[in-house]
């Protein structure tokens, strides 16, 4: 435990200052003709210092820890990932002068790795996604650090009710458009937290908003939620990075959530592709997922005659990913024919439904 409060108001100090100088991130809409009375947002989180929606639980992790005494000067910071987590936590490790130590699986991408490693962490890999957690708590007895465990605390750590988290700032930022309560928000699971804040933060504000949480393959939530089945594990690790997970997370919140829906993953790669050719950038794979539950929702909507709004995130950037995601041979051997959902999504492009 850590009582130095010169340490503790230091670190917090530097914290605070670092997300003084940052700005928020932008809300894009979407340009798409064929919806007249349905208009789409993207929160673009690849504008963070770190690259990704992860910063945000980064920081409210380290302040977390920090408030809570686990950690000290001395401290050891060791985080279970599978890689965006670990690239904001080194950067708040550098920030204070800490040790930091990511648990990942091997398949990660190059390019988070080498991220974590320029921020002065270093990367553990293991062979399974499944076998991070284990390997943190060995590395945190065995080096008397701390793991930071974003799985379990991530929907504790962020204060929901406002204080500028994700939620707050999509709603402001809301405020002056066409409809400006969305009908929807749709958000990926990867500890849950996120999905939690928004969940919470909707109903404490008493909007009319539903939440939509979309699954990719091999992951577990879908299934809890349809369920209840806490113990419900999976073999195999999702392929869409920082999001789906084997077994329940403690940070996901299934209350909060008003339907789930599993995403193929050849349709969330077919989606970042197809949105490249919109925005003129690349995004991960896990916006794939978010924007392919958007567009089934848009869809619904349009054929039964409704208007409205639909918010969700644009998780990091594509340019992460190059050797996979945006890599023919890659995607050919893991993924396999995306043919069929991209010219689903040309023909939405032009139709409106899918």
């Amino acid at each position: 435990m850590c009582t130095d409060h010169n340490w503790i108001n230091q670190a917090i100090a530097k914290i605070e200052a670092d997300f003084q100088r940052s700005a928020d991130t932008h809300l894009i809409k979407l340009e798409l003709p064929s919806f007249q009375g349905i208009d789409i947002y993207l929160k673009d989180e690849s504008t963070h210092p770190t690259g990704s929606l992860k910063h945000r639980l980064a920081r409210s992790l380290f302040l977390y820890a920090i408030c809570n005494g686990w950690v000290g000067p001395e401290t050891t910071i060791i985080e279970s990932s599978s890689g965006s987590t670990a690239v904001s936590e080194a950067y708040f490790a550098r920030l204070l002068g800490l040790p930091f130590i990511a648990v990942m699986p091997k398949c990660t991408a190059k390019k988070k790795i080498e991220q974590i490693e320029f921020y002065g962490g270093q990367a553990h890999l293991v062979e399974r996604s499944d076998e991070i957690y284990a390997q943190s708590r060995r590395l945190a007895k065995e080096l008397n650090g701390h793991y930071m465990d974003q799985f379990t605390y991530a929907e504790r750590a962020t204060d929901w009710r406002g204080n500028n988290n994700i939620a707050n700032s999509i709603f402001g930022q809301m405020q002056k458009e066409r409809y400006p309560i969305p009908s929807w928000v749709v958000m990926s699971p990867g500890t849950g937290g996120t999905s939690a804040t928004i969940g919470r933060f909707i109903r404490y504000q008493q909007h009319s908003t539903k939440l939509c949480v979309v699954d990719p393959e091999n992951s577990v939530f879908h299934e809890y939620f349809r369920t209840g089945n806490a113990e419900i594990t999976g073999d195999c690790g999702s392929k869409i990075e920082g999001i789906g997970r084997p077994r329940v997370e403690p940070s996901f919140i299934p209350g909060v959530i008003d339907e789930m829906r599993t995403i193929d993953d050849a349709a969330s790669i077919a989606t970042i592709h197809w949105l490249e050719k919109i925005l003129g950038r690349k995004a991960g794979a896990s916006t794939g997922t978010n924007l392919y539950g958007v567009l089934q929702l848009a869809s619904e909507m349009k054929a039964r005659g409704e208007t409205g709004s639909i918010v969700t995130l644009l998780c990091d950037s594509g340019e992460r990913y190059l050797d996979t995601y945006y890599n023919r041979e890659w995607i050919k051997a893991n993924i396999g024919d995306l043919s069929s959902y991209l010219h689903q999504l040309e023909t939405f492009e032009v139709t409106g439904s899918l």
